[in-house]
């Protein structure tokens, strides 16, 4: 065999078939699906191709010595934002109530009456400004003067009871939203009327189970938000009606960093949540309260986004038009062959 006979040999594209080379309406029809097929399976796979992938790792959390932000934003509409505080503890011994400047300069309260509406705003850092003006004022006078200033605190705490109870009746609520920033260690933070004198919050309410913590979750996150995030809190319900107790959140934060593609990367966390509710009645001495108890996990997880190998599309492409190119080629030829057949089968039919 020569030369040319081996090349010859080798030659992938060889003379057409004798169908292939004459125009027919089936081969038409068929050209016409086939083109829609590899025109829908081209457009899927250069989808797929610019979707963006997110891929998850697990490894040990190494982090040290950060701060823990946790984002708050619930509705009590049935307490008056008087009568709540919120206190934070944590696995170091740290115990803040009613919380100190650094944590409440972030907090708002809005006043909502029975209908929804706002009343009226109030910043708590303000507050904790005049605490701590009347604390030094306090200081610097002699003992006759404090008992002037103790009298003077009576006839707010009648005042402010009498407030509360006020708004008590006309159902108003209280909305809280804000950021703390904690230590990053096990710890809670609650909201409940604890910041209150337990004589004027007996005064108030009357007893422990007059005390309705029912709440609306709006917001709970510890960290920013990313692409797909899911915080399990969200729009939490709990409304209580001819009943009072504690409700406790048993959270377990799970460290995340969220890698774009840009190569850009967010620190935050994810978490989960179980729920407790513990009914109070008229001999139990604690009142009523929301717990958020959380715990830190050791594993860290890395979401990174990714796009899929430009090669790999390349060949996912030429499968799929190369597939259907074969697909409708053999069904042109099973199409025309079956035609040819049933038209001479008619011919002889006539001949005789």
């Amino acid at each position: 065999m020569g030369v040319k006979q081996v090349v010859r040999a080798l030659d992938a594209f060889p003379r057409a078939e004798e169908h292939l080379l004459q125009k027919t309406k089936s081969g038409a029809f068929v050209s016409i699906v086939g083109m829609v097929i590899m025109s829908t399976l081209f457009l899927h796979e250069l989808s797929y191709y610019l979707n963006t992938i997110t891929v998850h790792q697990m490894a040990v959390d190494l982090r040290r010595g950060e701060n823990l932000p946790i984002h708050i934003n619930m509705t009590f509409p049935s307490l008056p934002c008087d009568v709540l505080s919120v206190d934070a503890i944590d696995m170091s011994g740290k115990h803040e109530v009613d919380l100190d400047t650094n944590i409440w300069k972030e907090f708002l309260q809005l006043r909502l009456n029975s209908e929804g509406h706002i009343t009226g705003t109030e910043y708590l850092s303000d507050l904790v400004e005049k605490e701590h003006k009347y604390d030094d004022h306090k200081g610097n006078h002699d003992d006759s003067d404090n008992k002037v200033h103790l009298q003077g605190f009576d006839r707010d705490a009648e005042n402010m009871i009498k407030r509360v109870k006020q708004a008590l009746a006309n159902g108003e609520g209280c909305r809280v939203y804000g950021v703390l920033d904690v230590q990053r260690v096990a710890g809670n933070f609650h909201i409940s009327v604890h910041g209150l004198n337990i004589f004027v919050a007996q005064m108030i309410f009357g007893g422990t189970t007059h005390v309705n913590v029912s709440h609306i979750i709006h917001d709970l996150s510890f960290g920013p938000k990313y692409p797909g995030s899911h915080n399990p809190l969200d729009g939490t319900e709990r409304i209580l009606r001819g009943a009072s107790g504690t409700f406790k959140y048993y959270i377990k934060i799970v460290p995340t960093e969220y890698r774009y593609l840009s190569k850009e990367v967010l620190p935050t966390n994810q978490f989960s949540v179980s729920e407790y509710f513990s009914p109070i009645n008229e001999f139990d001495r604690t009142w009523p309260a929301v717990y958020f108890l959380y715990d830190l996990s050791p594993i860290t997880v890395t979401i990174r986004e990714e796009r899929r190998n430009f090669l790999h599309f390349i060949t996912r492409l030429c499968a799929v038009l190369g597939g259907t190119f074969a697909l409708t080629g053999m069904l042109d030829r099973w199409m025309y062959r079956l035609l040819e057949a049933v038209m001479k089968k008619n011919s002889r039919s006539l001949v005789r």
